[in-house]
Protein backbone atom coordinates (compact mmCIF):
# COMPACT_ATOMS: atom_id res chain seq x y z
CA UNK A 1 0.00 0.00 0.00
CA UNK A 2 1.54 2.95 -0.95
CA UNK A 3 2.57 5.56 1.93
CA UNK A 4 0.58 8.88 2.38
CA UNK A 5 2.10 11.98 2.98
CA UNK A 6 0.61 14.35 5.32
CA UNK A 7 -1.39 16.63 2.18
CA UNK A 8 -3.13 13.96 0.85
CA UNK A 9 -6.69 12.97 1.84
CA UNK A 10 -8.33 9.39 0.95
CA UNK A 11 -11.88 10.19 -0.05
CA UNK A 12 -14.69 9.12 2.75
CA UNK A 13 -15.84 5.47 2.54
CA UNK A 14 -19.86 5.94 2.43
CA UNK A 15 -22.23 2.83 3.70
CA UNK A 16 -25.98 2.97 3.08
CA UNK A 17 -27.73 3.66 0.24
CA UNK A 18 -28.48 6.26 -2.08
CA UNK A 19 -31.61 8.30 -2.56
CA UNK A 20 -32.41 7.00 -6.22
CA UNK A 21 -31.85 2.76 -5.02
CA UNK A 22 -34.90 3.86 -2.18
CA UNK A 23 -36.97 5.13 -4.76
CA UNK A 24 -36.17 1.84 -7.16
CA UNK A 25 -37.11 -0.49 -4.55
CA UNK A 26 -39.91 1.49 -3.44
CA UNK A 27 -41.52 1.48 -7.03
CA UNK A 28 -40.78 -2.36 -7.33
CA UNK A 29 -42.67 -2.98 -4.25
CA UNK A 30 -45.83 -0.85 -5.96
CA UNK A 31 -45.70 -2.51 -8.68
CA UNK A 32 -46.06 -5.80 -6.83
CA UNK A 33 -48.42 -4.73 -3.95
CA UNK A 34 -50.53 -3.40 -7.46
CA UNK A 35 -49.85 -7.28 -9.03
CA UNK A 36 -51.22 -8.94 -6.34
CA UNK A 37 -54.28 -7.03 -5.98
CA UNK A 38 -54.89 -7.21 -9.61
CA UNK A 39 -54.56 -11.03 -8.50
CA UNK A 40 -57.14 -11.20 -5.70
CA UNK A 41 -60.04 -9.97 -7.66
CA UNK A 42 -63.24 -11.36 -6.87
CA UNK A 43 -63.76 -14.53 -9.18
CA UNK A 44 -67.50 -14.11 -8.65
CA UNK A 45 -67.76 -10.49 -9.84
CA UNK A 46 -64.90 -11.68 -12.66
CA UNK A 47 -67.42 -14.42 -13.90
CA UNK A 48 -70.51 -12.13 -14.18
CA UNK A 49 -68.67 -9.33 -15.86
CA UNK A 50 -67.11 -11.94 -18.78
CA UNK A 51 -70.65 -13.74 -18.74
CA UNK A 52 -72.38 -10.18 -19.51
CA UNK A 53 -69.61 -8.99 -22.19
CA UNK A 54 -70.25 -12.13 -23.67
CA UNK A 55 -73.74 -12.46 -23.80
CA UNK A 56 -74.45 -7.88 -24.77
CA UNK A 57 -71.77 -9.59 -27.77
CA UNK A 58 -73.98 -12.28 -28.79
CA UNK A 59 -77.45 -10.10 -28.60
CA UNK A 60 -75.19 -7.23 -31.06
CA UNK A 61 -74.46 -10.05 -33.16
CA UNK A 62 -78.10 -12.00 -33.79
CA UNK A 63 -79.58 -8.33 -33.64
CA UNK A 64 -77.25 -7.52 -36.90
CA UNK A 65 -78.24 -11.09 -38.62
CA UNK A 66 -81.55 -9.86 -37.75
CA UNK A 67 -81.13 -6.35 -39.55
CA UNK A 68 -79.55 -8.17 -42.31
CA UNK A 69 -81.91 -10.85 -42.74
CA UNK A 70 -85.07 -9.09 -42.48
CA UNK A 71 -86.20 -11.57 -40.01
CA UNK A 72 -87.47 -11.28 -36.07
CA UNK A 73 -85.37 -12.79 -34.06
CA UNK A 74 -85.78 -13.64 -30.48
CA UNK A 75 -83.76 -14.66 -27.53
CA UNK A 76 -84.71 -17.00 -25.36
CA UNK A 77 -83.74 -18.42 -22.05
CA UNK A 78 -84.90 -21.74 -21.44
CA UNK A 79 -85.91 -23.54 -18.73
CA UNK A 80 -83.61 -25.25 -16.34
CA UNK A 81 -82.58 -29.17 -17.07
CA UNK A 82 -79.90 -31.32 -16.23
CA UNK A 83 -76.94 -31.15 -18.45
CA UNK A 84 -73.46 -32.53 -17.98
CA UNK A 85 -74.10 -34.07 -14.71
CA UNK A 86 -75.60 -30.78 -13.29
CA UNK A 87 -78.46 -28.34 -13.83
CA UNK A 88 -78.08 -25.49 -16.10
CA UNK A 89 -80.32 -22.83 -17.66
CA UNK A 90 -79.00 -22.30 -21.30
CA UNK A 91 -80.43 -19.74 -23.69
CA UNK A 92 -81.72 -19.93 -27.43
CA UNK A 93 -81.68 -17.81 -30.59
CA UNK A 94 -84.79 -17.92 -32.61
CA UNK A 95 -85.37 -17.17 -36.07
CA UNK A 96 -82.05 -17.00 -37.48
CA UNK A 97 -81.30 -19.25 -40.17
CA UNK A 98 -80.11 -22.66 -39.30
CA UNK A 99 -76.34 -21.98 -39.98
CA UNK A 100 -76.15 -18.62 -38.30
CA UNK A 101 -78.25 -20.18 -35.11
CA UNK A 102 -75.59 -23.04 -35.18
CA UNK A 103 -72.79 -20.29 -35.15
CA UNK A 104 -74.19 -18.63 -32.41
CA UNK A 105 -73.18 -20.34 -28.49
CA UNK A 106 -76.42 -21.56 -26.78
CA UNK A 107 -74.86 -21.95 -23.42
CA UNK A 108 -73.08 -19.64 -20.30
CA UNK A 109 -69.07 -20.27 -20.14
CA UNK A 110 -70.37 -21.27 -16.18
CA UNK A 111 -73.21 -23.86 -15.76
CA UNK A 112 -74.23 -22.15 -12.56
CA UNK A 113 -74.92 -18.65 -14.48
CA UNK A 114 -78.95 -17.91 -14.17
CA UNK A 115 -81.53 -14.75 -15.41
CA UNK A 116 -83.49 -13.19 -13.08
CA UNK A 117 -86.44 -11.56 -14.46
CA UNK A 118 -87.47 -10.67 -18.02
CA UNK A 119 -86.25 -14.08 -19.92
CA UNK A 120 -87.08 -13.27 -24.04
CA UNK A 121 -86.03 -10.54 -25.50
CA UNK A 122 -86.95 -8.94 -29.12
CA UNK A 123 -84.13 -8.22 -31.45
CA UNK A 124 -85.15 -6.88 -34.46
CA UNK A 125 -85.62 -6.65 -37.48
CA UNK A 126 -86.68 -2.98 -36.90
CA UNK A 127 -83.58 -1.30 -36.50
CA UNK A 128 -85.14 0.59 -33.52
CA UNK A 129 -86.05 -1.94 -30.56
CA UNK A 130 -87.90 -1.12 -27.71
CA UNK A 131 -85.34 -1.08 -24.32
CA UNK A 132 -84.75 -4.04 -23.24
CA UNK A 133 -82.88 -5.97 -20.32
CA UNK A 134 -81.77 -8.95 -18.97
CA UNK A 135 -80.29 -9.54 -15.32
CA UNK A 136 -77.86 -11.97 -14.60
CA UNK A 137 -76.52 -13.86 -11.41
CA UNK A 138 -74.69 -16.68 -10.24
CA UNK A 139 -75.69 -18.95 -6.99
CA UNK A 140 -72.65 -19.25 -6.02
CA UNK A 141 -72.18 -14.88 -5.19
CA UNK A 142 -75.79 -13.99 -3.96
CA UNK A 143 -76.57 -10.45 -4.14
CA UNK A 144 -74.11 -9.92 -7.09
CA UNK A 145 -75.69 -9.25 -10.22
CA UNK A 146 -75.33 -7.39 -13.48
CA UNK A 147 -77.87 -6.11 -16.34
CA UNK A 148 -77.42 -6.07 -20.02
CA UNK A 149 -78.72 -3.52 -21.24
CA UNK A 150 -80.11 -1.33 -24.10
CA UNK A 151 -82.67 1.86 -25.19
CA UNK A 152 -83.54 0.26 -28.26
CA UNK A 153 -81.08 2.54 -30.10
CA UNK A 154 -77.53 1.91 -28.75
CA UNK A 155 -75.72 -1.08 -28.76
CA UNK A 156 -76.17 -3.86 -25.21
CA UNK A 157 -73.96 -2.37 -22.61
CA UNK A 158 -72.99 -3.71 -19.57
CA UNK A 159 -74.69 -2.35 -16.22
CA UNK A 160 -74.16 -3.00 -12.18
CA UNK A 161 -77.25 -3.61 -10.60
CA UNK A 162 -77.28 -1.35 -7.56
Amino acid sequence: MPARGPGSHAPPRWRGFTLLELLIVICIMALATAGVGLALRDDGQMLLEREAARLAALLESARAQSRAAGVPVRWRVLPQGFRSGGLRQDFRFEGLRPNAQAALPSQWLDAGTVVHGQTVLQLGPEPLIGPQQVQIGHPSYPGRSLRVVTDGVRPFAVESVP
